[in-house]
């Protein structure tokens, strides 16, 4: 079976459309759409139900994809090990990174990768952590960069790297600025903007505050702590967000009892063969980290 029609195929799925699958596999739009038919005529069947401009997987593209993507992923580790033989850092390199991440703690490791590994040419997709598990369990990424879950996900290993605080801020003119000795119970009067309980992080702030039978007045959830920042900024209610982020249009606040933090770090298939490239840059990474040396199987 023609591995670009499989890629055409996975494309289409993981994008739900034809145009814009054309674009990711850098073909037209007819391309796309012959490589499938191809694809259906020589399985005998039908791989995508096509009303208005929505696309969905029939049954049988159901039962394909996930065969599509392990021969694909295959073939990639097959082309990857031969070059790896050579001792050489080149070939493909897929990253998955969480948004907060890519902006806070990365940019001079990616740099430096760039730098030293020209050879190399890599693939980054921003998405939420809880996203990128998946991705890895399923071979599309040799490497996450994300916020660690806080339970064992079977087939992964993950790694910790830096232990990320999260701070009590309002903007400076809230009224909880004025707030003598604060405490847990005083948030509840005032409205939160938090991470999508969807989120680890949101989830953590989430279960804090149950466990001590206080409740939550949220007003606004996002999954963007950037976003989340700027709404804090200019009043609209109180979050927890990491260290890192605090500049002047934040004020921290000191709060009795509350002390949160999340684990960031990367995870891979513990049954996938890391290429050269990745192994490199997971050495690259560490030593730009406050590396926490224990890692969870």
């Amino acid at each position: 079976m023609d591995t670009q029609l499989l890629e055409a195929f996975i494309a289409v799925v993981e994008s739900g459309s034809f145009s814009v699958a054309a674009e990711r596999v850098h073909l037209t739009q007819p391309a796309v759409s012959k490589r499938i038919a191809q694809l259906e005529q020589q399985l005998d069947c039908r791989l995508f139900d096509r009303i208005a401009r929505n696309v969905s997987l029939t049954e049988a593209g159901t039962a394909l994809l996930p065969q599509a993507r392990n021969i694909l992923l295959s073939v990639e580790e097959a082309r990857q090990s031969i070059r790896d033989l050579s001792g050489a850092v080149a070939g493909n390199l897929r990253l998955a990174i969480s948004h907060h991440i890519g902006l806070h703690r990365l940019p001079s490791v990616l740099k430096d990768f760039s730098t030293r590994h020209p050879k190399v040419r890599v693939d980054i997709d921003f998405m939420e952590s809880e996203t990128a598990y998946e991705a890895v369990r399923q071979g599309r990424f040799e490497i996450a960069v994300i916020t660690l879950a806080p339970e064992q996900h079977p087939s992964l290993q993950a790694f910790p790297l830096w232990q990320d605080h999260l701070r009590l801020v309002v903007a400076p003119d809230h009224p909880l600025t004025h707030v003598a000795k604060l405490e847990v119970d005083d948030l509840s009067n005032y409205p939160a903007i938090l991470p999508d309980l969807s989120t680890y992080t949101g989830r953590k702030i989430k279960q804090f505050f149950d466990q001590r039978d206080c409740k939550l007045t949220t007003s606004i959830a996002t999954n963007y702590l950037e976003t989340i920042k700027m709404m804090v900024s200019v009043g609209l209610g109180w979050s927890m967000l990491p260290a890192i982020m605090i500049d002047d249009t934040l004020r921290q606040l000191n709060c009795k009892g509350l002390a949160l933090e999340r684990t960031l770090g990367y995870i891979h298939h513990q049954n996938r063969s890391l290429s050269n490239a990745a192994e490199a840059f997971i050495q690259l990474l560490c030593n730009s980290s406050t590396s926490v040396k224990s890692n969870t199987q």
